[in-house]
């Protein structure tokens, strides 16, 4: 009997164990949550759906922003002639034809905020280019991969210092030829004329697309544009290896609806004592509608430039002409191009002259458009005989 009622004590004061820690953890007699636990439930619960709710918001405003996009460029190339100067087919086997990818963009940008940009860019850029490659060896090329390397890479601030006014630091676009470039419209087809003088000549003007540096530039007002720029130099496929900088001016002056003057200059030293510029002017015409028509002429004068038998000092120019006009909006173009290339002031018989002239027809929208278009070289030397090329351009973006 004694046992049966210590049994009972015991049952009891278990139970009453359990109830107090039941009690102590926000729950009731009956098994339920008290009003304080409810409460401090609901307040978790809120603060857990407004965090969520934060960070939604948040990634809407920081990565809603971000973008990717890739452009291609792909050629198929056939010589329409066999005993030109490019063309001349010598190696046994050597194909007159053939498929290339010449460039391949994947670019990344983040708009952070209302004034801040970044900008990542790769590049793939295939050598075996139809402008440059002497079709009279067996190879096109010392490598034939198509490598990626980087071709962009920078921060933008806009409304910097200046209302319209952008800061970009890093590596990013020169002024060398981005204008005429945008006016060109055509960059999967053909290098500007600056941006392609080595390939055509062999001659190099120190020009490049893009270079690690400091850009700043706007719109003063709807007439006047101002940009500037001090870079490395050296480009951005290789690495400064001196102490001098390149210093870029340009001036876009709008007088009138539809016509553009472009202005530019630049300066840098090659040595202690040798300085060498670069002059350009462009002129661009819309005032016709669905037609554009454009010129840009340059001068590149370095001191170290001389011809070996006499050590006298040569210039390097250049002239190109060229235009499009819209058939059919977003769907059907003709575009055609004239340069005049002359590597080389002081010597005769060294001028080129080269004719570009094709259609744009984008089937299926902006991403895809069919290129078709014809290369015409012209040799003042008279031993070299003229070249005639077909290529069928396809342009990818997306």
């Amino acid at each position: 009997m004694a046992l049966k009622k210590e049994k009972n004590l015991t049952f009891s004061l278990k139970k009453s164990n359990l109830k107090d820690q039941g009690l102590r953890n926000g729950w009731s007699e009956t098994g339920q949550l008290s009003n304080q636990r409810k409460k401090g439930f609901l307040l978790w619960l809120t603060s857990l759906s407004l965090t969520i709710i934060f960070f939604l918001l948040l990634s809407q405003e920081v990565f809603g922003q971000q973008s990717f996009g890739t452009t291609i460029y792909f050629d198929y190339v056939y010589f329409l002639t066999d005993d030109g100067y490019r063309t001349t087919v010598t190696a046994p086997g050597y194909k007159n034809n053939f498929f290339q990818f010449r460039r391949a963009y994947l670019t990344y940008e983040n708009r952070i905020g209302d004034r801040l940009r970044f900008r990542f860019r790769f590049d793939a850029d295939n050598t075996a280019n139809v402008t440059s490659v002497d079709f009279k060896k067996a190879t096109t090329s010392k490598d034939e991969k198509l490598r990626p390397y980087m071709k962009h890479l920078y921060a933008e601030v806009s409304d910097f210092l200046l209302r319209n006014f952008r800061l970009r630091v890093g590596m990013v676009d020169t002024l060398t030829f981005k204008p005429a470039e945008d006016k060109w419209g055509y960059r999967s087809v053909a290098k500007t004329i600056v941006d392609g003088y080595k390939d055509i000549t062999s001659e190099d003007i120190d020009a490049s697309s893009a270079d690690i540096g400091v850009w700043y530039g706007g719109s003063l007002n709807k007439y006047l544009r101002l940009a500037f720029m001090v870079s490395s130099g050296t480009g951005y496929t290789k690495v400064e290896n001196d102490k001098f900088k390149k210093f870029a001016g340009q001036l876009h002056f709008l007088p009138i609806a539809g016509l553009s003057l472009v202005g530019y200059l630049d300066y840098e030293k090659q040595d202690q004592e040798t300085p060498a510029y670069t002059y350009k002017f462009d002129i661009y015409f819309e005032k016709i509608p669905k037609l554009t028509l454009a010129s840009e002429y340059f001068l590149y004068r370095n001191n170290k430039k001389v011809i070996p038998t006499t050590n006298r000092k040569y210039d390097v120019s250049g002239l190109s002409i060229y235009g499009n006009y819209i058939i059919t909006r977003d769907s059907l173009a003709l575009f055609a191009r004239f340069d005049y290339y002359e590597p080389n002031n002081k010597v005769g018989n060294n001028k080129v002259n080269l004719v570009i002239a094709g259609v744009d027809w984008a089937p299926l929208g902006q991403s895809f458009r069919l290129q078709p278009n014809f290369w015409f070289y012209n040799y003042e030397d008279p031993a070299k005989k003229n070249d005639f090329i077909f290529q069928m351009t396809f342009f990818l973006s997306f």
